[in-house]
C-alpha cells in the first residue's frame, strides 16, 4: 500500500489547487516531514510539471494513482466527500477542508468508508481551532479562572459569498448551502468547543438580498442543557467584514474580534479579558493582546503530520467532531419551518451517525 511508502518524508498529493490548495502547498513544504509531489485542479488544461518538479494533473482521478502518503482535499463541497473517499480506498490519510460536503448524507459515505479503513487517519480543516487567540482563550475557560460561561454572542460576516455571477458556491445543489456552510459553520464549531452541545436551536434563514438559492444571513438562538445561550449571526451582507465572538463567564468577559487571514480584511486579531467585581461599575479592568503572526496553517498540518507518524488519535477535525458541527448546522437550516419546506432541508441524522454519535 502507499502508506508503506520509505521515504523520510510523507509524500502529499493537493486534490483543488485554488487559493486554499496553493496555501495548504505553502505550509505543507515548510514542514520537514512533508513534501508536496503532485497537485490537480480543473484550471489545468493538461498534465505537466512545474519547473520545482511538481506534477500537475486536470482531475483528482490521475492524482490519486500517484505513489501517495496523504491527500489534501481542497476541492468545492460537491467533490469533497466523493475525493475524500477515493483518497482513502487508494490507502492515502486524508485532510480534507470544511465543510466535509454538501449535507450530513455525504458525511454518512465518508465516516461508512473511514470505518473500513481503520489504520488511517482523517482530518477535517476546522483551522479556527489553530489561532493563537482562540487558543489563549480556550485555556482561560478550561481553567475555570472566570467561572463557567452563561452566554455567548457571535458574528462572522463578509460583503458575498464569492463571485455571485457564475459560481458554485450560489447553488445549492453544488453547495448543500450559503454563507452558513461556508464560513459561518467556523464559528459554530467554535461555539460548540466553548459551550458543549446544543440541544435547542431557533432560527431565521434568509435569501432575500442576494436572491439566489442559498441563503445569505442565517440568524439563530441555541441553548444547551446546561443553560448555556448562544446567539450567531452569519451573513453575505456584512459590507465591513468582521469576526466577532463575545463570550460572557462568571466572572469576566472573552472577546475575540479579527481574525489574521489571507484575505487581511478582518482586521487585527485580539483577545480582550474583561475581568468582572463587584465595584467596577460596568467598567471592569480590562486586558488586550494583539495577535501579529498567524501559526494556525502550520500548526494544523503540523499536528496532522504528527499523528499519522506517531498513529495517534486525530485531535482536533476528527469525523466525529465534523459530523457534531454539520449536524448543528443542519438543525439551524431545520429549525426555519420556511427555509425547511422551501427548500427540502432533511435535518435528520441517518440512523448510522445517529448511533455513532449515541443518539
Amino acid at each position: 500500500m502507499t502508506t508503506e511508502h520509505k521515504s523520510p518524508l510523507l509524500r502529499v498529493g493537493i486534490a483543488g489547487y485554488g487559493v486554499v490548495g496553493r496555501r495548504r502547498h505553502h505550509f505543507i513544504d515548510l514542514n520537514p516531514r512533508l513534501k508536496t509531489v503532485a497537485v490537480c485542479d480543473a484550471k489545468f488544461t493538461k498534465p505537466g510539471m512545474f519547473e520545482n518538479g511538481v506534477r500537475y494533473y486536470t482531475e483528482y482521478q490521475q492524482i490519486i494513482k500517484e505513489d501517495l502518503d496523504i491527500l489534501f482535499v481542497s476541492v468545492p463541497n460537491f467533490l469533497a466527500a466523493e475525493v475524500t473517499i477515493a483518497g482513502l480506498e487508494r490507502g492515502f490519510h486524508v485532510f480534507c477542508e470544511k465543510p466535509p460536503g454538501r449535507d450530513l448524507s455525504d458525511l454518512a459515505h465518508v465516516i461508512e468508508c473511514e470505518s473500513r479503513h481503520p489504520r488511517l487517519k482523517l482530518k477535517y480543516g476546522f483551522n479556527h481551532h489553530y489561532h493563537d487567540s482562540v487558543r489563549d482563550a480556550y485555556r482561560i475557560v478550561a481553567g475555570a479562572e472566570l467561572g463557567k460561561v452563561i452566554n455567548l454572542r457571535g458574528l462572522y460576516g463578509k460583503s458575498k459569498i464569492i463571485s455571485f455571477e457564475s459560481d458554485w458556491r450560489t447553488r445549492r445543489s453544488e453547495a448543500g448551502g450559503g454563507i452558513l456552510l461556508d464560513q459561518g459553520i467556523h464559528m459554530v464549531d467554535l461555539m460548540r468547543m466553548f459551550a458543549g452541545e446544543f440541544y435547542q436551536v431557533n432560527s431565521i434563514i434568509s435569501n432575500s438580498f442576494w436572491n439566489h438559492d442559498v441563503e445569505d444571513n442565517a440568524y439563530a438562538l441555541m441553548r444547551t442543557k446546561e443553560g448555556v445561550v448562544a446567539m450567531v449571526h452569519s451573513s453575505a451582507t456584512q459590507w465591513r467584514h468582521q469576526f466577532r465572538l463575545e463570550i460572557t463567564l462568571e466572572r469576566g468577559q472573552l472577546t475575540l474580534a479579527g481574525i489574521l487571514s489571507g484575505s487581511k480584511s478582518y482586521g487585527s486579531e485580539t483577545l480582550t479579558v474583561a475581568y468582572a467585581n463587584e465595584h467596577d461599575g460596568g467598567d471592569p479592568r480590562e486586558v488586550t493582546t494583539l495577535y501579529n503572526h498567524d501559526n494556525s496553517w502550520s500548526d494544523e498540518i503540523a499536528e496532522f503530520a504528527n499523528e499519522i507518524i506517531n498513529d495517534g488519535d486525530v485531535v482536533n477535525g476528527s469525523s466525529t467532531e465534523a459530523l457534531r458541527t454539520m449536524e448543528l448546522v443542519y438543525r439551524i437550516y431545520g429549525a426555519d419551518n420556511k427555509w425547511k419546506s422551501r427548500f427540502q432541508i432533511i435535518d435528520q441524522l441517518p440512523d448510522s451517525l445517529a448511533n455513532k454519535l449515541g443518539y
